[in-house]
């Protein structure tokens, strides 16, 4: 809040759940893109999207690259609750950075808050075997539901602003794989206990 000075329009940047699920009220929407950061599905979630024991994922902007999004314009004299707000859904444990980026529009560029990782955090998963992901997707789920129903929702979200991700749509479909694997395995199987269950002729 000291940083925002309290003198202009709050401006937040959306690049995951916030795109889908922003939960406060802003008087502008605009599509965004953030120099210097990429969107990654490399933090560990063990509460919202999975459990200490089988933790599951969520975003987070690590930095490198480029990244596109969405930027909310919250009025000046609104700032504060949702800031309140905002703290209590993203800051609860402290995981993230917040940093002030400049988010190029098609308005001209704004200042807006954004949430980064650091990857000296405990919760930045580093690289992840494509295995790995598949486990996750297919077993992963928090109190918010699971590590595949978030990253679908981001995807979807970014496809509606007309925003392409290209690493993001290769892990949905290795998820779709793993599905369809386990569908053709367990119909398989039922065909074989059927078979097994049918008397002689």
């Amino acid at each position: 809040m000291q940083q925002w000075g309290g003198h202009d329009d709050l401006w937040i940047f959306g690049y995951a759940s916030l795109i889908w699920r922003p939960d406060f009220e802003f008087a502008e929407l605009r599509r965004a893109k953030v120099h210097g950061w990429h969107r990654a599905l490399k933090m560990w979630s063990r509460i919202n999207r999975g459990t200490p024991e089988c933790p599951g994922l969520v975003f987070a902007l690590l930095s490198g690259g480029s990244c596109h999004g969405v930027v909310y314009r919250v009025p000046r004299h609104e700032a504060r609750a949702v800031l309140a707000t905002l703290w209590l859904r993203e800051m609860v444990t402290g995981v993230y950075d917040p940093r002030w980026l400049r988010c190029t529009t098609a308005k001209g560029s704004v200042q807006a808050l954004a949430f980064t990782l650091s990857r000296r955090s405990p919760n930045f998963t580093g690289d992840l075997s494509q295995a790995r992901y598949q486990q996750i997707f297919a077993d992963s789920c928090g109190r918010y539901g699971t590590t595949h129903d978030y990253a679908r929702q981001t995807l979807e979200s970014l496809q509606s602003h007309g925003i392409s991700d290209a690493a993001l749509s290769r892990l949905i479909m290795l998820a779709r794989k793993e599905q369809q694997e386990q569908q053709e395995q367990q119909e398989q199987q039922e065909q074989a206990e059927l078979a097994s269950a049918r008397p002689p002729d």
